[in-house]
């Protein structure tokens, strides 16, 4: 038995994953009952003793996202009850994310409604990774880690350089990110014009930007009809 006051522990989403963080760190995963009753419904019993501990609970909100996400705050609640000093939520993929504001008349910010049911359950912190856009980090009352995957492309990236390479985002909100990953890489920066037809259908309309030309600096406009994309 551990006598370390950091207790990890996982939902259903990706246990495997949860195995290797606490392999990499050289901590056991907490012994805990996440299931489900017959009827659907969530049940969570977490089988150590956590008064005063650091809690980690590691669950994304894949698909089936509801599930996944209701698990979650089930979790986060019995370690509350179970008077844990500090619950961190662990998200490597935060649903509903990309409702992050009110673009159209009568719709919701699923985004920031997240944000309210996690606190609310009785997290204390929350650590994420890549989140649909920076500003979801301020729907938070409370601190919020955001790290980012990026070295790891990177890392890839420069071992497989291209004097070809652009870095293309599918969208205006990616820009940001696409433009650090062009600078880091001194490839040229492209975009997709996109129009949304429906809730999950997305008609591309052209592709715009720049590319190499002959040199690190030299830049030519990427022609729609012309780009690889």
């Amino acid at each position: 038995m551990s006598d370390s006051r950091l207790k990890i522990f996982a939902g259903n989403s990706n246990r495997p994953l949860a195995e290797e963080i606490c392999r990499s760190i050289g901590e056991p995963l907490g012994e805990a009952v996440v299931t489900s009753f017959p009827d659907g419904e969530s049940f969570v019993k977490i089988n150590e003793n956590i008064r005063g501990q650091d809690v980690f609970i590691i669950q994304s909100t894949c698909p089936p996202t509801n599930h996944h996400l209701m698990e979650l705050l089930i979790m986060i609640d019995a370690a509350r009850r179970a008077s844990a000093q500090r619950i961190t939520a662990v998200l490597p993929f935060y649903g509903y994310a990309r409702q992050d504001r009110k673009d159209q008349p009568r719709v919701a910010i699923t985004a920031k409604l997240v944000a309210n049911l996690l606190v609310s359950a009785g997290a204390t912190r929350v650590l994420t990774m890549d989140l649909h856009s920076q500003q979801i980090q301020g729907f938070f009352d409370i601190p919020v880690d955001h790290l980012y995957a990026s070295p790891v492309f990177f890392d890839y990236l420069e071992r497989s350089r291209s004097n070809k390479l652009v870095v293309c985002s599918p969208d205006v909100g990616g820009m940001k990110m696409a433009a650090a990953y062009a600078d880091m890489l001194g490839a040229g920066l492209g975009m997709v014009g996109k129009r949304r037809t429906n809730a999950t259908n997305v008609e591309a309309i052209n592709v715009v930007g720049v590319r190499r030309a002959h040199g690190p600096r030299g830049r030519e406009p990427l022609h729609p009809k012309r780009s690889r994309f």
